[in-house]
């Protein structure tokens, strides 16, 4: 797992018995590479906007609303592995642009599905996307935590994370003011409308206020990958890229319980966030008087949240082991989902945007010890780690399908409550480890 010589060590670093953080000499790539966090951040919080979107535009149900989560993350599902296959044989460039091509092209498809006004087509171009930012996932997280001291390597992927939560601000308020039309009819303008004849027109309106965003996010995405390409990576060792070695197989994962251990924490943590994330426009607009507009507000406060918890919580990794963190922050988190049960509203609301503070290192801080001690196989069990994201596309629609059942979208909180528990679950067992899966004890 670990880099070169040239990457890994610096004078100071080793003369102070300090371990670096950055790779030395190597900013650029890591700068590049750190970038795309943001990017892939963007688009996964677009999606909470598109759930309420689609549900009026299309007239949907909670539930079928909630698909737009799972065509997304069931794409981290089915491209993980191959994505892992792909680096293990030409590197983690390689996968990167591979990424962002297929990242980038499904966004373009949102044209001709919103000319179409079909909700199945869009599905199909959320779960390209998805299939596009697992290729990215699996190769830029794992890249980052070898690209370094491997004593660090959970305070360099959790400040690489750190990126990401602007993204999602970033795709959120986007999303507020490009996509949301702020206009709302109540029932009785709804039966005007219809008996005037512009009741499908308004619909079609809304449903093209999607293309622009995601046409523009498309290019953007486009040019990364041209750009990236055109960048000279270091090889890692790990890679043995060029040099006939172990390149690692799935027969040693399997006699790794650790890994698996980590991958069902990961599909526990993305599961809850998503569904408690995918959910809070609706719940709001159930037990309160807020517009849309005003309820995704409160979802940037949760991103807001998670982006100063993530920045807070790294640089207290110098002191407090960081898998002990994670159990705290997962039952801090359980007990947030619990008040969003009880006391539907604004309470409730708020529960949810102080939960964003909890759920900022739970990915990167999982990622990382899930890595540790892998040695050739880390790509392969990034692999798994990132396909352990399909959680994201499991847990909205059985929220979803919850509220449906019981009418309480509150009731729909239980299930991120349930993931929580999970989470914290892992913490607390990897810091009763004394082995490199506990990360450094401080």
């Amino acid at each position: 797992m670990q880099i070169s010589a040239p990457v890994t060590r610096s004078k100071a670093g080793n003369h102070n018995g300090n371990h670096p953080v950055f790779p030395v000499g190597h900013m650029v790539p890591f700068v590049l590479v750190t970038a795309l966090f943001f990017l892939w951040g963007m688009s996964n919080n677009l999606t909470d906007i598109l759930v309420q979107q689609f549900k009026k535009s299309l007239e949907l149900s909670q539930f079928s609303a909630q698909l737009v989560q799972t065509a997304n993350f069931f794409g981290y599902f089915c491209m993980a592995i191959p994505a892992g296959l792909v680096m293990r044989r030409w590197g983690y460039k390689t996968g990167m642009v591979m990424g962002l091509l297929i990242f980038g092209s499904g966004m373009l498809l949102f044209l001709p599905a919103a000319m179409r006004g079909q909700y199945t087509m869009f599905l199909i171009a959320l779960f390209t996307v998805g299939c596009g930012a697992s290729i990215l996932e699996t190769a830029a997280n794992p890249f980052i935590a070898q690209f370094g001291d491997p004593m660090t390597s959970e305070q360099r992927l959790n400040f690489s994370q750190s990126f990401n939560p602007p993204g999602t601000v970033a795709g959120v308020l986007i999303g507020t003011y490009f996509i949301f039309s702020g206009v709302e009819p109540s029932l009785a303008e709804i039966e005007q409308m219809k008996q005037a004849g512009t009741y499908q027109s308004y619909l079609h309106g809304e449903i093209m206020r999607v293309v622009p965003t995601y046409m523009a996010f498309g290019v953007v995405v486009l040019l990364c990958a041209l750009v990236i390409s055109r960048i000279k990576f270091p090889v890692i060792q790990s890679e043995h890229e060029g040099e006939g070695e172990d390149h690692g197989n799935f027969g040693n994962l399997l006699r790794t319980p650790a890994i698996w251990i980590a991958v069902v924490a990961n599909f526990c943590n993305v599961g809850a966030q998503i569904s408690s994330w995918s959910s809070l426009i609706p719940y709001m607009k159930q037990y309160t008087a807020v517009s849309e507009r005003t309820a995704a507000h409160y979802l940037t406060a949760v991103l807001i949240a998670m982006l100063v918890g993530r920045f807070i919580s790294t640089s207290l990794m110098r002191y407090i082991r960081p898998s002990l963190m994670l159990g705290v922050y997962g039952i801090v988190n359980a007990i947030m989902m619990l008040i969003t049960v009880l006391r539907p509203g604004m309470i409730g609301a708020w529960a949810v945007v102080a939960s964003g503070f909890f759920i900022s290192i739970m990915f990167p801080t999982i990622f990382a010890l899930g890595l540790k001690g892998l040695g050739p196989n880390t790509k392969l069990g990034g692999s798994l780690l990132v396909m352990a994201v399909v959680g994201g596309a499991v847990f909205p629609p059985i929220s979803g399908l919850i509220a449906r059942q019981t009418g309480s979208l509150a009731l729909g909180y239980i299930v991120p409550l349930i993931g929580f528990v999970g989470v914290a679950l892992f913490g607390f067992y990897q810091s009763t480890q004394r082995t490199l899966l506990s990360g450094p004890a401080y």
